[in-house]
């Protein structure tokens, strides 16, 4: 009986025993952070709900506003053609003849360009390729 007290009874663990890691596939991030984004849910309630850990669906939002998650999301511009507005006999006065008048245009990457109305199109082709950072 005393040498069953004296030894300590000790269990080796392997890591072979069970996989550490669960792989989750571009559609599976894709789909459980789209869930995220959801209404008022919480990402720590959505983590619980699949069994993952808040920090790893947090780290999964971030690569999907950056678009590195799986398939980028979708430009969120629409678009916009200009033309040139008939000549009205009524009002001969062009509200937007004066040097004042901007077009402000949001970037994807949460830049803000405000340019005069009448810039060259080959001129904000290459404000928006630097300013975009392509």
């Amino acid at each position: 009986m005393s040498d069953f007290i004296n030894r300590p009874h000790i269990e080796v663990l392997s890591a072979a025993d069970g996989d550490r890691r669960r792989y989750w596939s571009d559609d599976d991030k894709l789909r459980i952070v789209e869930e995220s984004f959801v209404g008022h849910r919480q990402a720590s309630a959505t983590a619980r709900r699949h069994g993952i850990c808040r920090s790893l669906l947090t780290t999964w939002r971030r690569q999907y506003r950056n678009g590195e998650l799986g398939s980028s999301r979708p430009v969120s511009f629409a678009p916009v053609t200009v033309t040139k507005a008939p000549a009205s006999k009524a009002n001969p006065v062009d509200p937007c003849s004066s040097p004042s008048c901007t077009v402000e245009i949001a970037l994807p990457n949460g830049r803000r360009l405000i340019v005069p109305e009448g810039v060259e199109p080959e001129a904000l082709a290459r404000i928006l390729a630097v300013a975009d950072g392509q």
